[in-house]
């Protein structure tokens, strides 16, 4: 991107490990985050300071596991109960199985705390993939939720639409050929 005319460009904070403290401190009272992910922030703002100020790097990443190491004595970061948190909030806005592991592991997560916070979500649903699909074709009105005479035509696109998403063959054909909603969902919740 080219610089325009008459306009400053604003230079990255310098890494220090109050300025690092700090970043953190904020980082977390915007976002709920994993230990991983945070560390990543961290970081990455270390490279930017090199790049920008020349500080050395080993002092940075130095500050950033003194910072990680604080928070962690201070029990800010915990990564099951963000894992449980996101993958609730990921099914709710109609994501599989395969897309809540994808993001759990874009974030760091281990994969332990994968598998632990989808089993998790079992206690709220008794078919939480189900669930799931129905908060998708519901939000994005496919399937079942379409107009009567459109359903037919839009079969196809309707069930690519789900198998994007990571639902299985079965259950997206389970979903789109429905006709009684209200029991697919008593059969995911109870």
């Amino acid at each position: 991107m080219a610089k325009q005319p008459g306009r400053k460009v604003k230079l990255p904070a310098k890494a220090t490990p109050e300025s690092l403290e700090k970043a953190a401190y904020r980082y977390l009272e915007r976002y709920a985050t994993s230990r991983a992910n945070l560390r990543r922030m961290l970081e990455l703002r270390v490279q930017r300071s090199v790049y920008a100020h020349a500080t050395d790097k080993n002092e940075g990443l130095a500050a950033v596991e003194t910072v990680m190491t604080k928070l962690d004595r201070l029990n800010l970061l915990d990564d099951r109960s963000y894992a449980e948190n996101r993958a609730l909030s990921l099914l709710r806005r109609g994501a599989s199985h395969q897309a809540i592991r994808a993001a759990l592991f874009a974030k760091g997560v281990e994969e332990d705390l994968i598998r632990r916070a989808i089993e998790h979500l079992r206690q709220d649903w008794s078919d939480p993939e189900l669930a799931a699909a129905l908060a998708y074709v519901k939000k994005r009105r496919i399937g079942p939720f379409r107009v009567t005479e459109a359903r037919r035509t839009n079969r196809e696109r309707d069930l690519a639409a789900l198998a994007r998403r990571g639902f299985d063959y079965d259950l997206a054909q389970k979903v789109i050929d429905a006709e009684d909603v209200e029991d697919l969902e008593k059969s995911a919740a109870s």
